[in-house]
């Protein structure tokens, strides 16, 4: 089972002062979600970004260095674009945007991650799992916002397979071959989008990957859980939560009221945004996902906390508490349920 985090803001949090502690002693987060039984760490990648100096190839190195280092496995969720890839926007990078032929683009693509691969690899840093894009619920690779457009499936599927393609071609030449996940956000849209990518050719790949946030599905933890078993079942791959958050209370830290991402909108009953609540929520959805043979949980970006320099949208769904103390939601990560199914 994987139990793990995305820290892809760590470092420039690091950056912008921020300390984090784990019962009163000064550690990193990677070091805290480490000690506290996570063994995987996920990291984003965009491709130029010009607004940011992280995220980049440079900065996704040294997160997979530190997180090596530790003995975590590793998880590289490729965006293939400059900037924020979601359900919303899927918007090419600058630097192909000139390529309009399909043809060419899935060329780009290819050739992008064989050379990301490549140059991790030959520092050591091969991923264990490559995300071929985050959140491709919409067409890929597009000039601007989803516009509720349907997916033209031949291009779609032409370039999901040139990244998977890519990410095959790498490991074939390494001494690690990364496991190929195609992630989807919201358990609600698993099968219809499956459907269609299997219809259009997508076959290669090793893992379903799935975002959960109560706030933007319509499913309860237990009909996530049946979603997992129904959906491996179906497809005969294996699936892991590769996000999913939950806000620890609904007061404001460092930013004006109603800021948060995660508001009381996030909230649902059966979890009050307390630390308890959290946890709660988070130990609940790990053995609905084991026990319906999903094979991990990841828990995004749960050391985003607001610092004296950075006010984040994020804090009140961190593992961290406003002062930086580890909170109890971080118990999830050593939860195991012996009820498993099996693979």
């Amino acid at each position: 089972m994987y139990l793990g985090a995305d820290l892809s803001y760590v470092n420039e949090l690091e950056a912008k002062g921020a300390v984090f502690y784990d019962k009163g002693t000064v550690k990193n987060a990677f070091e805290i979600l480490h000690d506290h039984g996570a063994n995987l760490v996920r990291v984003r990648l965009w491709h130029t970004p010009t607004w940011t100096d992280y995220c980049d190839l440079t900065d996704v190195t040294r997160t997979l260095q530190r997180a090596s280092a530790l003995g975590m496995a590793t998880m590289l969720d490729i965006h293939y674009s400059d900037t924020w890839a979601d359900p919303a926007k899927q918007i090419i990078p600058a630097a192909w945007r000139s390529l309009t032929d399909v043809h060419e683009l899935a060329t780009a693509v290819h050739a992008y991650t064989v050379e990301v691969l490549r140059q991790l690899d030959a520092q050591g840093l091969m991923p264990d799992f490559v995300q071929v894009g985050n959140e491709i619920n919409t067409e890929m690779l597009m000039p601007g916002p989803y516009n509720g457009a349907a997916i033209r499936w031949e291009r779609n599927a032409r370039l999901i397979k040139a990244g998977v393609s890519g990410v095959r071609e790498a490991g074939s030449q390494a001494t690690k071959q990364p496991k190929v996940i195609l992630h989807i956000a919201q358990p609600e849209n698993i099968m219809p989008w499956f459907d269609d990518a299997l219809a259009a050719g997508v076959q290669d790949f090793d893992v379903i990957g799935l975002s959960y946030y109560p706030k933007w599905s319509t499913r309860t933890v237990k009909e996530t859980g049946d979603t997992i078993r129904a959906a491996h079942e179906r497809y005969g791959k294996p699936v892991m939560i590769v996000e999913t958050a939950y806000p620890w209370t609904l007061e404001t830290g460092m930013i004006a009221a109603g800021s948060h991402l995660l508001d009381a909108d996030a909230v649902v009953p059966a979890y009050p945004a307390t630390p308890a609540g959290q946890r709660a929520f988070l130990i609940e959805l790990t053995e609905a996902t084991q026990r319906n043979g999903g094979i991990g949980v990841v828990y995004w970006e749960p050391a985003w906390i607001s610092t004296p320099q950075f006010a984040s949208i994020w804090e009140n769904a961190a593992l961290f508490d406003y002062r930086g103390e580890v909170q109890e939601g971080i118990a999830f990560l050593r939860h195991t349920s012996p009820a498993r199914a099996p693979e």
